[in-house]
C-alpha cells in the first residue's frame, strides 16, 4: 500500500499537480467581480473595477469615496472568498485607488 501511495505521488508530480500556477489577471479580474457580485450585488460591479493584479495585490478603482471606504472595510472577508476560489495564499492585498 505505501508503495502505491509513493507512485501517486511521483505521478501527480511529474503531472505538474502540486507545482503552484501563476494567476493572471483575466483570472484574477474573474474571481474578484464574482465575489463583489454577491457582496455588492451589480452596484458594486459597477463602482468597483479592477485594474490589475502584482505581486499578491489586486488594485482596485472606485468612483467614489463612498465606496473606497466600502472596499477597504470588507477588505478582508473578500480576500478569503477570492482565495477560497483562487487557492490559499494567491491574494493578500486589496488597493482601492
Amino acid at each position: 500500500m505505501l508503495y502505491d501511495m509513493k507512485s501517486l505521488k511521483n505521478y501527480l508530480v511529474k503531472r505538474d499537480v502540486f507545482q503552484p500556477k501563476t494567476l493572471d489577471d483575466q483570472t484574477v479580474f474573474y474571481v474578484f467581480r464574482k465575489v463583489i457580485k454577491e457582496e455588492f450585488g451589480n452596484v458594486g460591479i459597477e463602482k468597483l473595477i479592477p485594474d490589475y493584479y502584482k505581486n499578491k495585490t489586486i488594485f482596485v478603482k472606485s468612483d467614489s469615496s463612498a465606496w473606497s471606504s466600502e472596499m477597504w472595510l470588507q477588505k478582508d472577508r473578500i480576500v478569503r472568498k477570492m482565495n477560497a476560489e483562487l487557492g490559499e495564499g494567491s491574494i493578500e492585498k486589496i488597493k482601492v485607488k
